[in-house]
This record gives C-alpha cells, structure tokens and sequence, in this order.
C-alpha cells in the first residue's frame, strides 16, 4: 500500500513540476522582444491558477491519510484500556449463548463512579498474539449476538450503555456471511435504535462500515480527534471506483471521514482532543480526558425518559443524509 501511495504522490509531484516548468518557460519567452506583442496573460494566469489547485489537493490528500494512519496506530489505547482505565468492577460476559464466544467484541458492566453502566468495544488486542486471537477486531455474527444479549440486560435493569468502535470492518470471511453476517448487523442496529437508555457511542481509532455502525446508534457519537468513520476503508473504495490503489489518498479525502469532516456533517456531536502528537503517546492523559467526559455527558441524559431517550436517537438518524 505504502508502495502505491508513494507512486500517486510521484504523479502530482510530477504534475506539479510539469506545470511549473511551463510558467518558467512563459517568463523567458515574455523577455524576448519580438514576442513582446504576444500575450501570456491567460495562460500564465491559467496555469498559476492550476499549480495552486495541485497543491492544495495535495495537502488535502497527506493530511487527511496521515489522520488515517494515526487512526490505525497499533499504539493507541484499545478498548479493554479504556475499560479498565475509566471503569471500576468491570465483570466481561462471554457468549452468544448460541454457539461461541467471539472475542473480536468485549463487553460486559462496571461502575463510573456510583453509576452502572454497560460496556460493549471492538477488541482489536495488544500484540500480533491477541490480534491474530481476536481477528484484528473484526466481529462475526456470534459478536453482534453478545453484544445484543448484553444491551438487552442493561435495558432490564436502565444502565446507560457506552460503546467503543474500533474496528476496520466486520469479518468479511465467507463463513461469516453464511452464518448470517448481514443479519447479525441490521438486527444490532434495529436493536439500539430501539434501547430505552442513554446510548454514548464512541469512536476511539478506525470506524469501518457495517462493522462500526451496529455499535454506533447512539443519543451522543463522539469522536476522538485522529479516529475516522466511513461507510467503506479507503483501500475498499479506491479498488471499486478506480480499480487502482494509487487513489486510496483520494479515496479517504472524498469519503469526508476524519472527525472534523464528521461534525460539519452533523454525523457525529463531539471531537475530543488528544494528547500531543495522538493519543498513542500518552494513554494515561487520554483515558483521563475521556473518563471525565463520560461522567459529564452521562448526567445531561438523566432527565428524559426511557420513551424520550428513544424517540431522541430514532429523530437523530432519521436526519442524516438529505435528498430533494
């Protein structure tokens, strides 16, 4: 991949130089006197215009893939972190109680301060190990079930319910579309449309498609400031538009998926700040920023009730998008 996008930066900077030498060659040519008549004027006007337009993209296009890059950062703070950095007594749940245990989704209930709470995350793991163990955070049908026989408890008793995303996707293997993937997903989202609780929904590193949006249907989505959000990963897009991996830094800039794209689209509320340089580089601090926010928002929801909590999050998605 590294390969291909070092390839598509050659070919602008290509572009870049090309025109550049053309206006370079305009300015000789406007010294000679007997093409003093001549006018240049559009064409140098055009290509000044050109040359601007080349590096903005290309500042565009490396900002937004470095977000990209930090999003996936095997050093960031992983979601079983966050619930033992934020939490207290956190008991885990295991199972579907239909077939297995799948360990790319975490979650169970703990305390924040006096207050229950349900926590559901992706579970990327720590090291190649863990990866390999939890399927790079990437759940099958099994993970959706748990994390729904977890939401249905929380809903019994009125915990809030809080999710960590962090996932480049659901599994894609063929197993697990025969097991029902697809299924698995809508019946998530139909599920927390329809929660009777605060849902805080947040999204700690990458948010890839379905994968990311059966955990996202919350009252209050919540971003951190190098994580991303997108309906497909940038590698995904680039191989279906283009059929070419060159473009995956224009693939991730159109898809409008860093925080700041996400809040002016109304798709998320709230951009958290990191630490200095990503929250890879100090876990501690970014726990803490994000433990205190929990414990803020969670108390702006207590004074609705379970049928308003609803009815808010229904109103909240039935918004997105737009159409004429």
């Amino acid at each position: 991949m590294n390969n291909h996008t070092n390839v598509n930066n050659d070919n602008k900077d290509n572009k870049i130089e090309n025109l550049t030498s053309k206006l370079n060659k305009i300015n000789i040519l406007k010294k000679f006197s007997l093409l003093s008549k001549l006018s240049f004027k559009n064409a140098r006007t055009n290509l000044v215009s050109s040359i601007k337009n080349l590096k903005r993209e290309n500042r565009i296009l490396e900002k937004t893939w470095e977000i990209v890059t930090l999003s996936r950062n095997e050093n960031r703070p992983k979601t079983i972190e966050y619930i033992n950095g934020i939490f207290e007594d956190f008991v885990e749940l295991s199972g579907d109680r239909l077939c297995e245990d799948d360990k790319a989704i975490v979650g169970g209930f703990a305390k924040l301060g006096e207050r229950s709470v349900a926590v559901i995350g992706h579970n990327k793991g720590k090291n190649i190990k863990e990866r390999v163990e939890f399927n790079f955070g990437m759940p099958n049908p099994s993970g959706y079930r748990k994390a729904m026989r977890i939401m249905e408890i929380a809903q019994r008793f009125n915990f809030p319910l809080i999710t960590f995303i962090d996932t480049p996707g659901a599994n894609p293997a063929i197993e697990a579309e025969d097991h029902g993937q697809a299924s698995a997903i809508s019946h998530s989202i139909e599920f927390m449309l329809n929660l009777k609780i605060p849902v805080i929904c947040i999204f700690i590193g990458e948010g890839g498609s379905g994968g990311a949006l059966a955990l996202a249907i919350g009252n209050h989505l919540v971003i951190l400031e190098n994580s991303t959000y997108s309906v497909i990963s940038p590698e995904g897009c680039a191989a279906i538009l283009w059929k070419d991996q060159k473009e995956v830094k224009k693939a991730a800039a159109m898809l409008k998926l860093t925080a700041i794209d996400l809040y002016k689209l109304g798709a998320v509320d709230k951009i958290l700040r990191e630490p200095k340089g990503g929250a890879q580089n100090s876990h501690e601090k970014m726990i803490h920023i994000l433990k205190n926010y929990l414990k803020n928002i969670l108390t702006e929801y207590d004074k609705y009730s379970g049928e308003e909590l609803k009815e808010l999050r229904m109103k909240k998605f039935e918004s997105f998008g737009f159409f004429s």
